[in-house]
């Protein structure tokens, strides 16, 4: 039964990080202008009750992975740290002058690329800098990503001393034929050695990235994986699906061919038996693809209906805003999204002529903006509901016929104004989303976007 309902759903679908989802932003209607009012009028409605949050995109790796679907620049050629982190800071500054008081910040997540790439006195540089003009929050949380083979204990203790507390260690998988295959060649030791340093240092969340669906991967990969993972006791876990997306990441995913990845049925069975061996050893389900201990922020946010999910995927606590500074970061004001240019060259020339690097976004409509928060409560809580008329849209009844076949199929239930996902229907969450996804159902896509849902 399980596998019939894998071949039934298993469909391209977005992730939702966003809704509207990027493929579907009306740029027509979008300008830099009018995403400055709305960031504006958000800054004002919440700097001062939650704060904001950060995203800086770090793009700069010594390799390809060849798995990776992120904005990167590949280079060895360390020269390039200063100017990078000059222009951040440029970017910083012209938004710190469109805001009338100094923003507090609440979360800051340095992303990539590789932020390990750059010296530990470029990142106290770039943290130190944004703080000359903004105010940490009390209660605020810093995380980063770091790289196994080249996070130093030097960089541990330096970010750790400017107030980060989270760190993730991407993993992937401790197979050399699938690391080879991936070009993310990698030891266990390399991978132990960080995260005792971070234990040692004081870090109070250190998380392992795993995926399933890798080419190669085979069952007994993925249980080795999390036997190894278990020996090291990471606070949360990322244990997700390879997005298949060539298409749209040209020759990064080319390293392999389609025939060398698990597909259907076979894939599935890695994230179940995976899942499993992760509830065994005290790791709970949050949200889609993520699990913690018990004593992690993620799982006490989870528990408390207080979790988020944005761009930065998910975070313990929300903030109504967002700013991305970096090559092709995406900003949120939660009224409109806004990216960045996606090359270092046009990022550096418009911030020499002290324009914002923006250059496509959406303005949220008021369809848009229910929409995106029953997809948020259903991301976050397994459960949404429209009981309360600021959540009602007209075409509910459709989505509800539409979801009538999951739920003879065992993986929600539907009653009194309300749809709850059933642990059978967590690992169909994107599908369930995507019968309240209006826009997707308008105009469904001619051509490739989206990886698979299952």
């Amino acid at each position: 039964m399980k596998n019939n309902l894998i071949q039934k759903y298993n469909v391209p679908g977005p992730r939702y990080t966003s809704y509207p989802t990027v493929p579907y932003w009306n740029e027509l209607l979008f300008s830099t202008d009018l995403w400055l009012q709305t960031l504006q009028k958000s800054f004002k409605e919440s700097n001062a009750t939650e704060g904001i949050s950060l995203y800086i995109h770090l793009p700069f790796c010594e390799s390809l992975c060849t798995f990776c679907g992120c904005n990167k620049r590949i280079t060895k050629n360390h020269t390039v740290e200063n100017p990078y982190i000059d222009a951040v800071l440029k970017e910083w500054a012209l938004y710190c002058a469109l805001l009338e008081e100094k923003p507090i910040i609440k979360e800051i997540h340095l992303g990539g690329g590789t932020p390990t790439f750059f010296a530990i006195e470029n990142l106290e540089k770039l943290i130190n800098g944004i703080f000359n003009t903004a105010i940490k929050a009390v209660d605020y949380e810093f995380s980063f990503e770091g790289h196994p083979n080249n996070t130093t204990k030097a960089q541990l203790q330096t970010l750790f001393d400017l107030g980060f507390r989270r760190v993730s260690f991407g993993v992937q998988d401790y197979s050399e034929k699938v690391q080879k295959a991936i070009n993310r060649v990698q030891s266990f030791h390399n991978v132990a050695k960080v995260t005792f340093w971070a234990k040692e240092i004081g870090y109070t969340s250190i998380g392992h990235d795993i995926i399933f669906g890798l080419p190669f991967q085979e069952l007994q990969d993925v249980i080795d994986t999390i036997e190894k993972t278990k020996s090291l006791h990471p606070d949360r876990l990322a244990f997700y699906s390879y997005a298949h997306v060539p298409w749209i990441k040209g020759n990064g995913q080319r390293g392999f061919k389609d025939s060398d990845i698990p597909k259907d049925a076979e894939k599935r069975q890695l994230y179940e038996v995976g899942k499993n061996l992760l509830s065994k050893n005290g790791y709970h389900e949050i949200g889609m693809d993520h699990f913690a201990l018990e004593e992690d922020s993620l799982f006490e946010s989870f528990k408390n209906k207080k979790l988020h999910r944005n761009f930065m995927g998910y975070s313990s606590s929300k903030t109504q805003v967002m700013i991305g500074l970096g090559v092709s970061s995406i900003s949120d004001s939660w009224y409109s999204f806004a990216q960045n240019v996606k090359t270092i060259e046009d990022y550096y020339e418009c911030l020499n002529n002290d324009n914002l690097p923006v250059y496509r976004g959406h303005i949220l409509t008021d369809e848009d903006l229910i929409i995106r928060q029953h997809i948020l409560n259903l991301m976050c809580q397994f459960q949404t509901s429209w009981d309360e008329k600021s959540l009602y849209f007209s075409e509910i009844s459709e989505v509800v016929t539409q979801l009538e076949e999951m739920q003879k199929d065992g993986l929600i239930t539907i009653a009194n104004q309300k749809i709850t996902i059933l642990e059978a229907g967590k690992p169909f969450i994107r599908n369930i989303c995507m019968a309240f996804d209006l826009l997707l159902k308008r105009k469904a896509p001619e051509t490739a976007l989206f990886s698979m849902t299952v």
